[in-house]
């Protein structure tokens, strides 16, 4: 599982949601609409994707 990474990329904005999904979406390094971060696949990271799962596209990259 430490070998899978996660493509994130942001497709909605962040304007009108939740203050708790914006630091979310923040502190995984999403600013920007359609800008995409990779991050490893583990617990936290997928604990965060469902937290805002409206807002994001997910993919998996190796």
């Amino acid at each position: 599982m430490a070998d899978k990474m996660l493509k994130i990329t942001l497709v909605k904005s962040t304007i009108g949601a939740v203050p708790k999904n914006k630091k979310t979406a923040e502190s995984m390094g999403l600013r920007k609409l359609n800008k995409s971060i990779v991050l490893p696949d583990n617990e936290a990271t997928r604990g965060q994707i469902r937290q805002i799962s409206h807002l994001i596209k997910v993919e998996e990259v190796e």
